[in-house]
């Protein structure tokens, strides 16, 4: 049994980077203006915020005027879908959305349906892996079009340069929820056919609270909050200045070492697959897998799909924590992910995945720790079972 907690739940939050702190801590002690202020607080604050915004910028190789914080990926993403619906003036009604989406877009595009809008949901194949084909077909007269970039269950990484570049040929602006890729996997918004984008600090070694949205110039999104004009009057609130200042660190923190931090991930998520696939019996990798997030492993268990959180919970016990899904679903522990489900797995099978997602301070010892308790968790539940 480990003596101590070893965390592999990146995917739902990460630990917040000592570095990232350094950097608030001015702003939650002593650098408090108002940046709408106009003595010499406010305007240090403000000249904190406009660092920050060009930091995330050069971490998605994007214009700082295209960056407007936002408090969550949640926020940014109704930001975006309820903030273009209502500026599109194209006379066009359907919204084409992947169906494996975070429910921060399936839940929203579902009350845009109950005002009349038309929802399309694009499913993934049984790699978890949206097709071009499949959005083409379905893209015809789209204003928008919204896929993750990197499923949150799953982790596997879609191909969101071909379907951009469909979205864009049908005329319908493209967005991307990237919460669990950037700062992971490059985001090159120079180059990529992307018009939104939606991005979180905690799933980044930051805070928790801050996130920011990426418009392209020239696109049009209408507020959801209407007030004082703050961020050009796009998302109108007094400013998260230690949040934004923290979100600012983490990307520059990401931009400077993902590079090495990725390859040491998918190191250390290969042995874990490998290392699972051998020693446990009827084991089975759920999604694509190579193309998926560095760090992020989905595993299913044959003959003990219905046992998924108490193994979760032996798991707890021995010192690790780990998901069997989406922790923003973890209200609803008894329903199947809808990841899975859209992938073609049936309601039963679909809550027995358990998700491991490794982080900046996982090390080869946490995951040979885990490696050696998991197959005693797995055949203890089995004995169980098999009554």
């Amino acid at each position: 049994m480990s003596s101590r907690r070893i965390y592999l739940d990146n995917a739902a939050t990460t630990r917040l980077d000592p570095r990232v702190l350094d950097a608030m801590s001015p702003y939650l002690e002593e650098s408090h203006g108002n940046p709408s202020s106009l003595h010499g607080d406010g305007r240090e604050t403000k000249a904190a915020i406009e660092n920050a915004r060009a930091k995330v910028a050069r971490l998605l190789v994007a214009d700082p005027s295209e960056i407007f914080f936002t408090s969550s990926g949640t926020e940014s993403d109704n930001m975006a879908l309820i903030g273009a619906a209502t500026a599109s003036r194209s006379g066009h009604r359907r919204i084409v959305v992947g169906a494996f989406e975070h429910p921060a877009i399936l839940e929203q595009s579902d009350h845009l349906g109950e005002l009349g809008f038309e929802v399309v949901h694009v499913r993934p194949n049984e790699e978890g892996i949206i097709e071009p084909d499949e959005l083409r077909a379905q893209v015809a007269g789209a204003f928008i079009v919204s896929i993750m970039t990197a499923n949150n269950v799953v982790g596997t990484v879609q191909p969101i340069g071909e379907l951009g570049i469909i979205a864009k040929d049908a005329g319908a602006l493209f967005h991307t929820d990237a919460v669990q890729a950037v700062g992971k996997i490059p985001m090159n918004m120079s180059s990529m056919p992307v018009d939104l984008l939606s991005m979180s600090a905690h799933k980044i070694y930051g805070p928790k609270g801050i996130g920011a949205l990426f418009i392209r110039k020239g696109v049009t999104v209408k507020p959801l909050l209407h007030g004082g004009g703050q961020e050009k009057g796009i998302r109108p609130s007094t400013e998260n200045v230690p949040g934004i200042v923290g979100l600012g660190r983490a990307c520059e923190i990401c931009l400077d070492e993902m590079s090495d931090e990725s390859v040491r991930l998918v190191k250390l998520r290969d042995s874990l697959i490998e290392e699972i696939s051998r020693r446990i019996p009827n084991s089975y990798l759920i999604g694509h897998r190579y193309r998926r997030l560095p760090g992020l492993v989905c595993i299913g268990f044959s003959g003990m799909e219905g046992e998924a959180i108490s193994l979760l919970l032996a798991l707890d016990e021995k010192g690790f924590s780990v998901s069997s899904g989406s922790a923003c679903s973890s209200n609803h522990a008894g329903q199947a992910p809808q990841s899975l489900v859209s992938m073609g797995f049936d309601p039963f099978k679909a809550r027995g995945s358990l998700r491991i997602s490794l982080g900046r301070f996982n090390t080869e010892d946490d995951v040979e720790e885990f490696i050696r308790e998991l197959p005693i968790a797995v055949a203890g539940l089995r004995k169980i079972t098999s009554r």
